[in-house]
C-alpha cells in the first residue's frame, strides 16, 4: 500500500474512490488491519487504499478530525463520505464499504 504523506494527500485523494488509514507505529489494532487492508488493496479494482502516519503527518490528521486510530477515511472524487474508527474483520469492512459506495 502507498504511504501518503501532508504534501501528497490532496492529490492522491482527490480522483477517484480511496480508502485512507491513519496509523502509527505504536497502534496494535492498525498493525492488526494491515494485512486486511493489503487484501482490498489486491483484490478491488474500484478502489485504492493506501495508508498514513498521524504521527509524523499531523496537519492532515487535524484537518480531518482524527481522533482515534486506526481510522479510515473514505474519499470519493476528493470528497470524504464515511469515516469509519476501529479495526474491522474484511467482511464487516466490506459491508461498510459497499453501503457507502452504494449511497
Amino acid at each position: 500500500m502507498q504511504q501518503l504523506t501532508d504534501a501528497t494527500f490532496s492529490d492522491q485523494t482527490r480522483t477517484g474512490t480511496v480508502l485512507v488509514e491513519f496509523w502509527a507505529q505504536w497502534c496494535g489494532p492498525c498493525h492488526m488491519l494491515t494485512p486486511v487492508l493489503e487484501e482490498i488493496d489486491r483484490e478491488r479494482a474500484d478502489l485504492t487504499v493506501v495508508k498514513i502516519n498521524a504521527d509524523e503527518n499531523t496537519a492532515t490528521a487535524r484537518d480531518h478530525q482524527v481522533m482515534s486510530l486506526p481510522t479510515m477515511l473514505l474519499f470519493r472524487d476528493g470528497v470524504p463520505i464515511r469515516q469509519i474508527v476501529g479495526a474491522r474483520p474484511k467482511g464487516r469492512l466490506l459491508a461498510e464499504l459497499d453501503d457507502a459506495l452504494s449511497a
